[in-house]
């Protein structure tokens, strides 16, 4: 190990403690959302001269210690935690996941695959799966990063490895993905409204950055690969051993005929499943399509039920394996083991509750907003060159990402500020959306703001009880960093050679 080695561990170390000495995640949340009492007190008697751009108002800051703004905080506190965003999509499919992991098809699964994969491939196996898994939305988090934790302990290797990886898969390369996912045409919706500010007659294709993003792919399974196995695995080997849940005993062993042969049977019962509703999205005025007949926009029912789709390819494939197997043989065995897979998940509906808390009064204080468009408005005052210009909102974007989770909300503050600036120095919309979308995915990992963050410490805590937001945060760090500069510098490769961003897209403006 090199000197600089040494000295990066020894930081990612520090980081480590340091974050671990902080009050438990759920009490951040608490801290945090008294901070934002405070603040918006101080800050509501400020006038500030931006300007809202859903509004063209200027932006006031909501004072949170009001009288009526504290009732209306506890009128809703109910309210606020069941509409919590993340809670009930992962509690809806834990419920299938119960049942597919106490049949056993989840174990078998994993040891067919650990079979055909050596122990030098289980890294970009399990980065490219989280990849993939952005096409199902956030459920993913719910099933990929466990799996990933299972996986590598069942491999002999350490199970925050797993985590880590599948975890940097699926959120920091948020927006890199083979396939069209959801995301596309919900921020094709805001740059394409942003850019008639300056053309009325400008079309953006939803798809506008999918070659970018494709590539994206690839080289982010590479560095996660190299992050992985090169940077954390000889700090975790030099650190203590798991002292939670061990690799599961039954993961070691070779895949019987019963075995085989239930998940065959599950395996034909999703492909029916999936073909079955490929059938029913098949006609033109297909129930499951949006007005206009896309599939994939925000709008589109089947983007909307989503979590109950997968919610089936999980149920059902589970219960004709433990049918097949043996392993469930009546409804009870059913309820017992979506109980089970319910069980260990009431750490993460404790930070739910004040997560969701603190992200409501953090929303309606606008500080997040003040903060975005401050930052946005400083980078276009700079009057920097395009290319410097282009880097700094990939920056920007990156450190708002800390604040401020919903792809979809910052964009819509920001892309009205980038995408006009962009395009009156020659540089189309799309080449802003992807620069945006570069920041927004990389930072993902490292802010325990992040609503699905809580749930990857939970992981963590199965296999090192006294795993932290910190040990996390020291985890992702390193793919954040690598995420970062090379996913900037291929969108600089992509430019300098005018390779295809995507469909209908190009680098200038006008076209």
């Amino acid at each position: 190990m090199t000197v600089i080695s040494r000295r990066s561990q020894g930081v990612l170390d520090r980081i480590e403690r340091l974050g671990n000495r902080l009050p438990d995640p759920a009490f951040q949340f608490v801290w945090l959302l008294l901070l934002v009492w405070v603040l918006s007190a101080i800050l509501a008697s400020v006038e500030f001269a931006e300007l809202d751009p859903r509004t063209k108002q200027p932006i006031r800051i909501v004072n949170q210690l009001t009288g009526g703004a504290i009732v209306g905080f506890f009128t809703r506190t109910v309210r606020t935690f069941m509409e919590f965003p993340p809670l009930g999509n992962v509690l809806v499919i834990l419920l299938a996941t119960g049942v597919a992991e106490h049949s056993g098809l989840f174990s078998a699964a994993i040891r067919a695959l650990l079979r055909r994969t050596s122990r030098t491939l289980l890294t970009p196996i399990v980065l490219l799966v989280a990849i993939l898994s952005h096409t199902a939305g956030d459920p993913g988090y719910a099933i990929v990063i466990p799996a990933g934790g299972a996986m590598f302990a069942a491999a002999g290797r350490h199970p925050l490895l797993g985590i880590a990886a599948a975890f940097a898969g699926a959120s920091g390369g948020f927006s890199a993905s083979f396939l069209p996912a959801s995301l596309d045409p919900l921020l094709q919706g805001f740059t394409q409204q942003a850019a008639r500010i300056v053309d009325p007659t400008v079309e953006v294709n939803p798809l506008c950055n999918w070659g970018f993003m494709s590539a994206s792919a690839l080289f982010l399974i590479g560095i996660g690969w190299w992050v992985t196995d090169r940077i954390l695995e000889p700090r975790l080997q030099a650190g203590a051993a798991p002292d939670g849940e061990q690799a599961d005993p039954s993961l070691l062993q070779e895949v019987s005929t019963i075995e085989s042969k239930a998940l065959r049977i599950a395996a034909v019962t999703a492909v029916a499943i999936v073909a079955l509703l490929a059938l029913a999205c098949w006609p033109a005025n297909s129930a499951l399509r949006a007005p206009d007949g896309n599939l994939v926009s925000p709008a589109a029912p089947l983007m909307q039920m989503v979590v109950p789709v997968l919610f089936i390819l999980l149920l059902v494939p589970g219960i004709a394996y433990g049918w097949a197997a043996g392993t469930v043989k009546s409804h009870r065995d059913l309820v017992q083991a979506m109980t089970k897979g319910m069980s260990s998940i009431s750490y993460y509906v404790v930070m739910a509750f004040f997560a969701a808390q603190f992200t409501a009064a953090f929303t309606q204080s606008n500080l997040g907003l003040l903060i975005a468009i401050k930052g946005g408005n400083a980078l276009k005052s700079w009057q920097l060159p395009a290319q410097m210009t282009l880097g700094g909102i990939i920056l920007l974007t990156a450190a708002i990402n800390l604040l401020i989770g919903s792809a979809s909300a910052k964009w819509a503050l920001l892309s009205p500020i980038f995408v006009p600036m962009l395009m009156t120095v020659g540089l189309s919309p799309e080449l802003t959306q992807a620069a945006f979308r570069v920041g927004d995915s990389s930072t993902n990992i490292i802010t325990p703001l992040m609503p699905f963050f809580p749930l990857v410490v939970l992981y963590a805590r199965r296999y090192v009880t006294n795993a932290g937001a910190g040990t996390v945060i020291s985890l992702m760090l390193p793919y954040s960093l690598a995420f970062l500069l090379v996913w900037t510098l291929l969108l600089a490769v992509f430019w300098t050679f005018k390779l295809p961003l995507g469909l209908q897209a190009g680098y200038t403006y006008p076209r």
